[in-house]
């Protein structure tokens, strides 16, 4: 008797569909679980303020690296080398000044 392969349904409601932007992202773990919080930084506000936090195991992590890995990669091959910033360079963003009315 063969078994059923099963496939996984996965549901995308409309609120979450729209995604949230976030420029930063402060990660942290413990022996049980890694913690991503995703941070949107605004152009001449001091405080940032956490978006999204993805609480992972270390396994589902470490996929989630790979599969990062990967897209990446599949990304600069059509659209060339993403560049980054020098080391300990402000990002542009925190230097534009603030809007003025």
């Amino acid at each position: 008797m063969e078994k059923e392969e099963k496939k996984l349904q996965i549901e995308l409601p409309a609120e979450v569909a729209e995604g949230m932007y976030a420029n930063l992202a402060l990660i942290t773990h413990s022996q049980a679980e890694f913690i991503v919080d995703f941070i949107r930084m605004m152009p001449g506000v001091e405080k940032a303020r956490v978006k999204s936090r993805v609480i992972l195991t270390p396994q589902h992590a470490k996929r989630l690296m790979r599969a990062l890995a990967d897209n990446v990669r599949k990304y600069e091959s059509v659209f060339g080398p993403i560049t980054e910033p020098e080391p300990n360079a402000t990002p542009a963003y925190m230097n534009i000044p603030p809007a003025e009315a």
